[in-house]
This record gives structure tokens, sequence and C-alpha cells, in this order.
């Protein structure tokens, strides 16, 4: 079995105990270069939990960093960083009234959510007064976190920092309490059902996120958007339109003006991959506009 297709979507396009294993070459970037007549911009797909092993980065990707003059991330770094982020989140996620998880889930799906605390040793009480999409997240970080992959090494947290030193601008595609409504808004069938999946599909979750980790350091976006947008979009439409279409579309404006504007020079947007892949991902959607669009 695999993981449930929203615990996959965190992993890629959200924000850890560290392993100290290395990796034996750098993993090969899901980097483009967008460019109309007299500027480009980079497109550069974030794995948003990462390894030590998973640096150093590739020449490649170094080298659009060094030539960007600003980046572009799906947050500003304020709001990555913001110590209440974490607590915006669980006050969205609040059950309204004195509803609680017990009485929104079904029966079975309780049953195995009790199994699962009782496993990990957390008390059932944490996760009383949630709403499923966000005890879908908690378990899902948890589960991660067994096995080696940490937030703070995030590719997003990674350039955030390299910006700060170098002085580079570093601009939000949106903001925080956007991206906790996209979540806080899904449909209440869709969130029990992804909370399910999670607690079904535990036994698998380290080979499936190995596999998803290997695709990404390997740079194949085909394998990797079969693996996550592909199996989405066929199980989940409103949800695959709601974190991935409606945001690319959201987001194109914002790139043609970088492009447009030749005052803001080159910049590295990097968002989760996801987002760059398939036919509705940012690259189809700039080549589909006209621009030269090459991989590097």
């Amino acid at each position: 079995m695999t993981p449930a297709i929203l615990t996959k979507i965190v992993l890629l396009a959200l924000v850890a105990c560290c392993c100290s294993c290395v990796s034996a070459e750098p993993p090969k970037p899901l980097l483009w270069k967008v460019s109309d007549a007299d500027n480009h911009i980079y497109l550069l797909g974030s794995f948003h939990l990462l390894k030590p092993g998973d640096y150093p980065l590739a020449a490649e990707t170094n080298a659009a960093f060094d030539d960007a003059e600003q980046l572009v991330m799906e947050l500003s770094p304020q709001e990555i960083n913001d110590p209440t982020l974490t607590l915006k989140m669980a006050t969205a996620a609040r059950l309204g009234g004195s509803l609680t998880l017990q009485q929104v889930l079904p029966h079975a799906t309780w049953l195995k959510l009790k199994t699962y605390a009782s496993m990990r040793g957390i008390p059932l009480a944490t996760f009383e007064g949630y709403e499923p999409w966000f005890v879908s997240i908690v378990i899902s970080v948890t589960e991660m976190q067994r096995f080696g992959l940490d937030p703070s090494l995030g590719l997003d947290r990674h350039f955030a920092g390299l910006a700060t030193t170098a002085g580079k601008p570093v601009m939000g595609l949106e903001t925080a309490a956007q991206q906790i409504a996209l979540f806080d808004g899904m449909d209440a069938k869709v969130q029990e059902q992804s909370l399910l999946e999670t607690l079904d599909d535990l036994e698998g979750f380290e080979q499936a996120v190995a596999k998803t980790h290997a695709q990404w350091r390997a740079g194949d976006d085909v394998a990797l958007f079969n693996e996550l947008g592909r199996a989405m979009k066929d199980k989940y439409p409103q949800l695959y339109q709601r974190m991935n279409v409606d945001r690319n579309i959201s987001w194109m404006p914002r790139l043609q003006a970088l492009l447009a504007d030749s005052s803001t020079n080159d910049a590295l947007v990097v968002v989760g991959s996801l987002h760059l892949l398939g036919e509705d991902g940012l690259v189809a959607r700039l080549k589909a506009k006209g621009y030269k669009v090459e991989r590097l």
C-alpha cells in the first residue's frame, strides 16, 4: 500500500531527527531556466524536508542562486521562521464548539488512531480537539522524524539562509494564512479519508518516503509526478485542484511580472516540486505562454 496522497503532498508542498547518511553525488536538481527577450528566472523544485547527505547541492543549483539577484519562495522567511506559525495552524484546526475528534471520525478510524497513539506513546488527548487534516500532518511529520528527514534542512530554508547572508531580497508568493486556509477548507470526507489512509499505510510509510526522496534526488520529474501528482489528480481531483492547480494559476502573474520587469533582473524561484511538474505545472504553463524554457 502507498501512503496517503495528502501525506505525500505535505512532504513536497509544506512547511526530524537528523541521520548522518552521506550520498555519493549531489542531488540532480529539478531546475529550469525561463527566459523572455531580456530577462530570465530559475525554477527549482524543492523537497521541504531533507537529510545532511543531500548537501552539498549540485553545481547548477548553486550557480542559479549565485546568478539570481533575488529569491522567491512560497512563503517569506519571516513567515517560515515565525515561532507562532505552528500555533496558528493548530488554532485554525481546532474543532468548533464542544465537538471532539472521536465524534467526527468513524469508529473504526478512531480505533486505529488510538492504536497508533499507544504504539508511539502519544497521549490520545493530544489529537482530541483537532480536525483530521491537522492530525494527519502531525502523524506524517512524526513518522518522517523517525526516518531522518529534517525540515530545518529543507531546500527552502537553505536558500533563505543563503539569501539573508548574501543580502539578497526574498519575497513570498503567498502568506501563511493562505496556506493554512488551503488545508482548513478541505472537505470533511477528504480529511477523514486522508487520516485513515495515513494510519493504514504506516507499515509502508518509510519505503514510500524513501522512494519519493530518491526520485527527487535523481531529478526524475516524470516518475515524481506520476507518484504524486497523477495519483492525487485521479484520486482526489478537488484536492489536486485546490492544492496545486489554483495556486499555480495565482502565482503565474507574479512570475510573468518578474520576467517583464527588466529592473528586477534574475530571480531564483523555489517552490514545492509538484508545482513545477506535469501538464498543470508552472514549467508547462510558462512554456505555453511562449517563454523559452530549458532544463538545466
